[in-house]
């Protein structure tokens, strides 16, 4: 017996001038399309409810699961951690700190160089690593206090891949030269999809602006963009103290 496949039997039910399938393809059109006679006021209520009961989940999963697995991953870890979404991805022989106050989306990854020894990732105090960022480490990379990525970030302290074609279709590792660390000092701002390649330190109170590629580091208060990257401006800015202190 022939059987339909599921494209061939909605085409058949679309194209069909016969008065079976004209007629099926007519249920099924409303079917498709019914909804329930409702007032607003069962549509405001559903959906709260609805927020209420995936927030509490969101919050049991998070403090039962989540939240102690990867503590379970860590090396040292400090008070007040708070992952959103999930749990972060973790690869290779990855040595992890992270500090205080820090706020680490789930949907991250941490990845360690399988050929190195003791690859390590300090995180200090106060950071924000968004959605989909990878942090990859060769040897070392160093976040200090207060450091801000934004989303789709890459720090990338090994290329996982050799330069020459020919150890790469042999599917051999990087090689040592082409490892490097990577430091954020305090209070950098690191915008969406930067990538920072090894061999890059980023001074105090720089700001990577939204799409860089950086190779090479920078001082401190630096505005960085482009690709490469390059130093648009020191950044020059007053406290809040002081501005008050102005207006006042």
């Amino acid at each position: 017996m022939y059987l339909f496949s599921f494209t061939q039997c909605k085409k058949w039910l679309k194209n069909s001038q016969h008065s079976f399938p004209m007629a099926l393809y007519r249920l099924i059109s409303f079917m498709r399309c019914f909804e329930l006679p409702l007032p607003q006021w069962w549509y405001s209520t559903l959906y709260s409810l609805h927020q209420v009961f995936t927030t509490l989940w969101r919050y049991i999963i998070h403090f039962f699961y989540y939240l102690p697995a990867f503590k379970g991953r860590l090396h040292c870890y400090g008070k007040y951690t708070k992952l959103d979404n999930g749990l972060p991805f973790f690869s290779g022989p990855l040595i992890m700190t992270i500090g205080d106050n820090c706020r680490i989306s789930g949907k991250t990854t941490f990845s360690g160089r399988t050929d190195s020894i003791n690859p390590t990732l300090n995180i200090g105090n106060n950071v924000d690593i968004g959605w989909q960022t990878t942090i990859a480490v060769g040897n070392k990379i160093i976040i200090g206090d207060n450091v801000r990525i934004a989303s789709q970030g890459f720090l990338c302290g090994y290329p996982g891949h050799p330069i020459d074609p020919h150890l790469r279709a042999q599917g051999l590792a990087d090689l040592p030269q082409q490892i490097g660390n990577i430091i954020l000092e305090n209070d950098v701002w690191v915008c969406t999809r930067v990538s920072i390649m090894g061999n890059v330190t980023i001074g105090i109170g720089s700001i990577i602006a939204t799409g860089s590629v950086v190779t090479k580091s920078f001082p401190p208060y630096t505005l960085i963009a482009g690709n490469p990257a390059k130093a648009i401006k020191t950044i020059a800015f007053r406290t809040l103290s002081s501005h008050n202190k102005d207006t006042s």
